[in-house]
Order: C-alpha cells, then sequence, then structure tokens
C-alpha cells in the first residue's frame, strides 16, 4: 500500500469507529431516560399505596384510643352521618382546608370537578364511602361513560383520597392533595 491509500483508510475507520461511538451513545442514554420515567411512576404508585397504609394505620390508632376511653363527651360541632361508623367533623375539616367542607362532597378529592361528580351520581356513587370501596377500573369506567374529554383524567388515587375523607384524616389528605396538586406529580 502506498501513503495516500493507507491516508484514506485511516480516516474511513476513524468515521465509522465515530459512527458506532454515537450511536451506542444514543442507545445508552435513550434507555437511562426511560428506565427513570419508569421509576417515578414506579415511586407515585408506591406513595399513594403508602398513603393507604397510612390512612389504615390511622383508623386502627382511633380504634384503639376509642376502645381504651370509657367516657364520650358530646360535642355540639360534630355532625353525625347516617352511618353509625362514620362522624363527620365539620370544624376539623374546614381548619384544615380553611373553608367549609360540605359532607359526602366529591369535588373535594383531587381531579373530580362537578361534571366528574355528576358522572359518579349517575352511578349511584354519591358519598366518600362508595367511592373509597369503588375500584379504580370502575371509576375509568365511569370517566369513559361521559365521552373522550373525561379521559384525561387518572382516577387511581380517588378512591384512596375518598377513604381518608370518610375516616376523617383531613391534614393527611390535604397534605396529599397538596403534594399532588392538579393531578401532577
Amino acid at each position: 500500500m502506498d501513503l495516500l491509500s493507507s491516508t484514506i483508510w485511516y480516516w474511513v475507520i476513524l468515521a465509522v469507529t465515530g459512527i458506532v461511538s454515537g450511536v451506542l451513545g444514543y442507545v445508552f442514554g435513550k434507555s437511562d431516560t426511560s428506565s427513570s420515567s419508569d421509576k417515578s411512576i414506579e415511586l407515585n404508585i408506591l406513595e399513594i399505596e403508602n398513603a393507604k397504609l397510612k390512612s389504615d394505620l390511622d383508623t386502627c390508632r382511633k380504634r384503639l384510643d376509642s376502645n381504651h376511653t370509657k367516657s364520650f363527651k358530646f360535642d355540639s360541632k360534630i355532625k353525625f352521618s347516617k352511618n353509625e361508623d362514620f362522624i363527620f367533623h365539620v370544624n376539623e375539616a374546614k381548619a384544615i382546608y380553611g373553608k367549609s367542607i360540605k359532607e359526602n362532597d366529591l369535588k373535594l378529592i383531587e381531579g373530580i370537578g362537578p361534571k366528574i361528580e355528576e358522572l359518579f351520581h349517575n352511578f349511584n356513587i354519591k358519598t366518600w364511602k362508595s367511592l373509597s370501596e369503588t375500584p379504580v377500573d370502575k371509576c375509568q369506567e365511569v370517566l369513559d361513560s361521559g365521552g373522550s374529554r373525561y379521559r384525561i383524567h387518572d382516577p387511581a388515587s380517588w378512591p384512596m383520597q375518598a377513604k381518608m375523607a370518610y375516616e376523617g384524616h383531613w391534614e393527611q389528605l390535604f397534605d396529599w392533595q397538596e403534594k399532588h396538586k392538579a393531578g401532577k406529580y
């Protein structure tokens, strides 16, 4: 080989090596970003599950405390619901939210507005308790009944939020909603 052809081969090999390196860098870089989005989705699911478990723990603690308390003082500010298990503390909810909260107002749940509340009422889901017992796929079915404009909403956390409202975990519900404002994590 002469000097000129060896120089050309040098540049060809260098160019091929650069292209292969660029493609490999792109592929490996792309895989890192997809795994981080998977991790953020998994983190959001774990946060929802953690909030549910905290709610269950608070309920157990309240039941334990109420079993040890032998005397009951009537508080005129407490509004008793038709359901004997549920006591709606109007002033407690108002103190946390800074506004009056109506019992079983589904619009209190982050992501539910007047139109979506109406859709749930059409499916006879009118209370926080009934929403808390509704599976997420049933919530999605309710949204789908309203047409394509409601498909953008994600009802994954609605039963959990409804459970916190039903059980009177106002501070925990408020904190969760502030962290997940407008459905954005």
